[in-house]
């Protein structure tokens, strides 16, 4: 009676169904076996493809890839599966892989569906890809998806993540049944990139066609006006969610705090955080790595204590991104030891723990204890990244460890980005080898100059009263400069020289590409007390 219960294919697809729901891998795997044991036919039911499902629900994706393999003629759930597990793990390019192999399968019900074109979309909104997000939007109206609501809010999500807010609009507008998730997506791509009023107005209008905001309505847009420095904006939007009946919970608490972090306004998000306490909602992990940065621009140790303590008190979990963000506040307020506790203390450390520690000894010019920990790091098998690497080298800039800096870059196994490139420019010139940078810059290529690049080999000319390569760079990259800092530094270059044309030239090309000089400012900080 047994054997012929679990023959039926009907009752494995139930309990594959199940694993898939709970994301657990060890009944997936007794379950397999049974299949292989039981000699039960895997196309019945489409089995194959929810035994792909639920090892990738499961996170065993090389299970899933096995299966999918030895599948025959995988169904569009089994591409599915796959193509969701790959980009949920960070593997975007090897997921879009499988949607060309979709589409050249011999299997007659393999075309893509709605929670196909889904997944890609979210793999492009997660990796930034615009350009290819635009050819699946490309897809999607050629099959005649354009008007369902899934890839409609998808399409506006993946275009206001990747800022292209028009297309997101343009989509938006397109519409003809509009849900609470396309309102939200919509003023949530306005306030990510800063259009606060376009906002603002989306959220009114959404009002008055009757479609009533929900808890992630008011929380973006309250945490556009913090992102925008609009405190009195931010919390007239937080007074009127209460009044609508909608009691804030911890995520808007943490999404204004942050908000505010972001904008510079650090008493704010301090009040912010205070009001959060008082109002009987307890902080978590978010709420504390967000706000710790605070006490870091404003170089306030006795308020980064405070948190600390309190983190302590109300027994927030100190994970590894809780303690990354106080290593790094410590390093800004200036006490090393304490950030050397934090992390010696640390029971979870990531690549972002290690990152703090290391950035923390070079910004005080440790730079010897900075490499020997970078050293500690591979040796411990933790892979360094791009964040790594930077921190080493702006610890070897500062330090004048020319020679160990030259090593570090030209042993990195990663391809070289503009920060390290910026920091590269930086060690050399500091040290006085300016032929050297400028032979770096010129490979470089005007393609991927960047202003940090420009303006740290430009200080350096400056220092070293090279004017000859300076106007020799200027020529060469002028065009692309787009801060007033490198500007200002080639202006006064030539004005050292005696050179009033050159100087001249610089004023007018930043007069035509409508770049002004900031004015300095200081800042005093009042007395704050959060308990």
């Amino acid at each position: 009676m047994k054997r012929s219960l679990l023959s039926v294919p009907d009752y494995f697809s139930s309990l594959l169904h199940k694993c898939m729901k709970q994301k657990v891998l060890k009944p997936c795997k007794q379950i397999h076996g049974l299949l292989l044991t039981n000699h039960v036919g895997m196309n019945s039911l489409s089995l194959s493809s929810k035994l792909i499902g639920a090892y990738a629900c499961s996170g065993d994706l090389i299970s899933s890839k096995l299966i999918f393999q030895k599948t025959p003629f995988p169904n569009v759930f089994a591409f599915n599966w796959m193509i969701q597990a790959l980009i949920s793990s960070g593997s975007q390019q090897e997921a879009i892989g499988y949607f060309p192999l979709m589409q050249q399968s011999r299997n007659n019900n393999c075309s893509p569906n709605r929670y196909t074109f889904s997944a890609t979309l979210k793999g492009c909104r997660d990796f930034l890809d615009v350009i290819l997000g635009k050819q699946f939007h490309c897809l999607i109206c050629k099959m005649g998806f354009e008007e369902d609501p899934l890839l409609c809010n998808a399409l506006i999500d993946m275009y206001g993540k990747c800022r292209k807010v028009y297309d997101a609009r343009q989509v938006f507008d397109k519409m003809s049944d509009r849900d609470i998730a396309s309102w939200t997506t919509m003023i949530c791509g306005y306030a990510d990139v800063g259009e606060i009023d376009e906002s603002g107005a989306l959220f009114e209008r959404m009002r008055l066609e009757g479609v009533e905001p929900n808890a992630i309505s008011w929380t973006a847009i309250i945490a556009g006006h913090a992102r925008s420095g609009d405190s009195d904006g931010a919390l007239e939007f937080l007074s009127r969610m209460g009044e609508e009946g909608l009691v804030p919970d911890l995520v808007t608490w943490n999404a204004m705090i942050s908000g505010f972090v972001q904008s510079q306004k650090a008493i704010e998000a301090l009040q912010t955080f205070k009001n959060m306490l008082t109002s009987g909602i307890k902080p978590n992990e978010v709420t504390v790595t967000g706000l710790l940065p605070s006490c870091g621009t404003t170089g306030s140790i006795r308020r980064g204590k405070e948190i600390h303590g309190l983190i302590y008190r109300m027994q927030v979990e100190i994970n590894a991104f809780v303690g990354s963000a106080l290593i790094d506040m410590y390093s800004n307020c200036g006490s090393i030891r304490d950030a050397q506790n934090v992390f010696n203390t640390s029971s979870s450390k990531n690549v972002g723990t290690w990152n703090a520690m290391i950035g923390c000894y070079g910004k005080h010019g440790m730079v010897n204890s900075a490499i020997e920990l970078f050293g500690r790091m591979k040796d411990k098998e933790i892979e360094p990244n791009e964040v790594t690497l930077t921190s080493v080298l702006c610890a070897c800039s500062h330090g004048g460890v020319v020679e160990k800096g030259m090593e570090i870059f030209k042993s990195m196994e990663i391809e070289p980005n503009e920060e390290h490139y910026s920091c590269l420019v930086d060690l050399l010139c500091r040290y006085g080898r300016i032929e050297e940078a400028y032979r770096v810059v010129k490979e470089i290529g005007v393609e991927v100059m960047t202003d940090s690049i420009i303006g740290a080999f430009l200080n350096g000319c400056k220092i070293h009263e090279r004017r000859d390569l300076a106007e020799k760079i200027g020529e060469y990259v002028r065009m692309e400069m787009k801060k007033s800092g490198s500007f200002v530094t080639l202006s006064n270059i030539y004005a050292l020289g005696g050179e009033w044309g050159g100087v001249e030239d610089v004023r007018e090309v930043m007069k035509d590409k409508r770049i002004c000089k900031k004015p300095g400012f200081s800042s005093i900080v009042k007395e704050f007390h959060l308990i």
